[in-house]
């Protein structure tokens, strides 16, 4: 169809109502957290019984009942570990994807395809059988260790090193594709003058290739960042004493679910928009 010629009324309509109803499956839920997270009431559910900051800035031990988010001590941790978590594989991530990214489109050797549609299988795999393989590879090679050498790898035991490891073996994939996709769009007789000018190999790549890359490199941050944050198949199966945000949601819903969680998703909705916009408004700023 082109757009400049008429539509009848009835298409017209039924593409609004389309584009409400798309809109309304998307954000009335998040909408109506974000509304109960303020409710008066000791369930996060209708009816409304008034408004109150409580389930933010509760705090038990001062005469009331109510303890908030910001007066939750074992949610606040979580929150904090979640983010260390989260730092940790989008560093790793960024780091490694973009070395894959060069070794995708640059690199020329036998078997380059084959790598290519290995490096996406953790994305195909679910987030549970990845974990508990994960899990039981690491194990396997711990106790080896153990048994061979008396040799104690913790890191390869359930906590929060191989939940690291476990979410950075998916999410780098991701990370090499977008970066990868600006990479491909490169037009290399830009390095090539730099050679004839005498510039050195990282001269070229510092100044040149890294900066065109930036806006990639941000974006696959945000991105792996958010999803590291957001995991909880993968992370459940790796988790030790530690547990990030998800799982003590997870734990907390299980026993009974309170505005207090309404609150967090509210506060992690906005946390994410502000990270999300800062990192992109960050990187158009560089580009």
């Amino acid at each position: 169809m082109i757009p400049s010629l008429p539509r009848p009324a009835w298409l017209r309509a039924a593409t609004s109502g389309y584009a409400i109803a798309f809109f309304a499956f998307l954000f009335l839920p998040l909408a109506v957290v974000a509304l109960f997270a303020f409710n008066d009431a000791p369930y996060p559910a209708p009816p409304w019984r008034g408004f109150t900051l409580d389930w933010f800035v509760g705090n038990a031990g001062v005469g009331k009942q109510r303890t908030g988010l910001f007066g939750d001590a074992p949610l606040l941790h979580s929150l904090w570990t979640s983010s260390v978590v989260a730092f940790w594989v989008t560093l790793l991530s960024v780091a490694v994807g973009t070395v894959n990214a060069f070794l995708i489109e640059r690199a020329r050797f036998r078997g380059k395809q084959a790598l290519s549609l290995l490096m996406l299988a953790p994305l195909v795999i679910p987030g549970v059988i990845l974990g508990i393989s994960i899990l039981a590879f690491a194990s396997r090679i711990a106790q080896f260790a153990d048994d061979t050498w008396g040799l104690e790898l913790e890191f390869l035991r359930p906590g929060l090193p191989l939940v690291v490891l476990g979410q950075f073996s998916y999410i780098v994939a991701i990370a090499t594709l977008t970066i990868s996709a600006r990479l491909k769009r490169f037009d290399i007789t830009l390095e090539e003058a730099a050679y004839n000018l005498g510039a050195t190999r990282g001269a070229v790549l510092r100044t040149i290739t890294l900066p065109y890359l930036r806006p990639a490199m941000i974006g696959a941050a945000v991105i792996s960042f958010l999803m590291s944050f957001e995991n909880f198949n993968t992370t459940l199966m790796l988790v030790g004493s530690d547990a990030p945000l998800t799982v003590l949601m997870y734990g907390r819903m299980r026993e009974g679910a309170s505005p207090v969680l309404n609150a967090v998703s509210l506060f992690l909705m906005l946390a994410s928009a502000v990270l999300a916009l800062l990192l992109t408004r960050g990187g158009e700023r560089k580009d």
